[in-house]
């Protein structure tokens, strides 16, 4: 009996091998036939192999069937990654089982939970909360507590932060036309336009307003993100910059009117903006001409840089426009930032060699010594105010200023200053003076 119970067994076997063979013999057949057919309907050469391309172009405006099927596969893919994201039932669940496992004592008034009990309320949450439970993400956390042990407030707090830069990718990935990972000025203007109704804090701005408003958001993120003006922002540099938390910050319906006024993007900043805008625009055309722009601040910027502003930036007939007048207000705003350094050294480099010498620096400064002249002061001598600069800045060059010499030296929007507006030289002169002395006081 056991030798015929062997034999079946091996017949048996030798059968199952037979008819494997069989069935991929009869598959590799039918791939044959098809791959036949497939290469004689795309007239494909016979010997042609199907090697994966390295780059495939964009679909034409020529090809509107390709362009619906990108735009269709793009959209189900967002809203895929959409469903993954933590709804909030879910991020409560999460802070009941945090609030469950966390581990004593108490760290001051925190709740503190260590790695053990740190896997037990990953087994316990689910599939979608299992990116957060890594053992780096615990020791990113990770402080000064004796135990070795996180606050779970923290760690949600840390778990919300990244639920809503998934959310805000998404969002903004639905208005990124070209699906290249990039918005253009047409998109994020769609982007903010559909998300003022969601702001309370701009719930007050007439419709009418609306496209200025817009004008005036977009600007600040064209301005500082895409110095290089090429027309278009990285979602990803959009998120990692603290523009969008601004933006969204307006959603608080108790902000603070302080914050407001600090907040470029507010309703009573953009307004500002807008109505020095309309105060300068003396003859009410809608543009500004140097002589209204020469009205600017406390009105003592000098002729000769006003000049270079409209050599260098986009004028209509030798006018400025809003958008033009947008990026004028944010470079001498914020003069200590890299992008409007980068902008004003734009303009005080006359001969566009990359670099400020002495003749530029005297080019610019003579105006300042007629300014003075004019309002009855004593001029500083040219050679004096020439050394101060380059000692300050200190060059690696000792004869040339470079854009990145006056970034590096943090003194960048001192020197540019004192360039360019007789009030702002004047209150550097007299810094000494204008500044109390906290030691008499004391």
């Amino acid at each position: 009996m056991p030798n015929l119970s062997w034999s079946k067994t091996l017949r048996d076997y030798l059968q199952k091998k037979e008819n494997q063979k069989s069935a991929l013999s009869t598959n590799n057949e039918e791939l044959e036939i098809f791959s036949t057919l497939y290469k004689k309907f795309k007239g494909l050469k016979g010997d042609h192999k199907n090697v994966p391309s390295l780059y495939s172009k964009l679909p034409s405006e020529d090809e509107p069937l390709l362009l619906k099927l990108r735009e269709e596969s793009r959209a189900l893919f967002l809203q895929r990654r959409s469903r993954e994201l933590l709804d909030n039932d879910e991020l409560q669940k999460l802070w009941f089982l945090l609030d469950k496992h966390h581990t004593h004592p108490l760290y001051g008034d925190e709740q503190m939970i260590n790695y053990d009990d740190f896997l037990k309320v990953q087994g316990e949450a689910g599939r979608k909360c299992k990116p957060f439970f890594q053992a780096s993400v615990f020791c990113k956390l990770l402080q000064n507590d004796p135990f070795g042990r996180i606050s779970i407030m923290q760690f949600f707090n840390y778990v919300m932060r990244k639920v809503w830069l998934h959310q805000t990718r998404i969002g903004l990935s639905l208005y990124d036309v070209a699906g290249q990972g990039y918005l253009k000025e047409s998109d994020l203007e769609n982007y903010i336009l559909e998300l003022i109704p969601t702001l309370p804090q701009l719930n007050g701005l007439e419709r009418s307003f609306y496209s200025f408003y817009v004008c005036t958001a977009v600007r600040k993120f064209f301005f500082f993100l895409d110095p290089l003006r090429s027309g278009k922002i990285r979602i990803q540099d959009i998120l990692a910059c603290s523009f969008l938390d601004d933006l969204l910050e307006l959603r608080d319906e108790e902000l603070s009117k302080e914050m407001q006024e600090s907040n470029w993007f507010s309703a009573p900043s953009a307004l500002r903006v807008y109505g020095q805008y309309l105060n300068l625009d003396k003859d009410r055309n809608g543009m500004l001409s140097k002589e209204e722009l020469a009205r600017y601040g406390t009105g003592t910027l000098t002729d000769v840089f006003l000049d270079r502003v409209f050599q260098e930036c986009l004028t209509y007939e030798g006018e400025m426009d809003y958008k033009t007048y947008l990026d004028f207000v944010l470079a001498m705003e914020n003069r200590r930032e890299p992008q409007a350094l980068r902008y004003l050294f734009r303009i005080l480099d006359v001969h566009h060699q990359g670099y400020l010498n002495v003749f530029t620096l005297n080019f610019f400064f003579r105006a300042i010594q007629e300014q003075m002249k004019i309002h009855g002061q004593e001029p500083i001598k040219f050679q004096d105010v020439n050394d101060e600069v380059f000692d300050m800045v200190k060059p690696t060059d000792p004869f040339k200023l470079t854009l990145n010499d006056l970034i590096q030296s943090g003194k960048g929007d001192t020197v540019v200053s004192i360039l360019i507006d007789l009030n702002d030289f004047w209150t550097y002169e007299n810094r000494e003076f204008l500044v109390p002395d906290l030691s008499d006081e004391v």
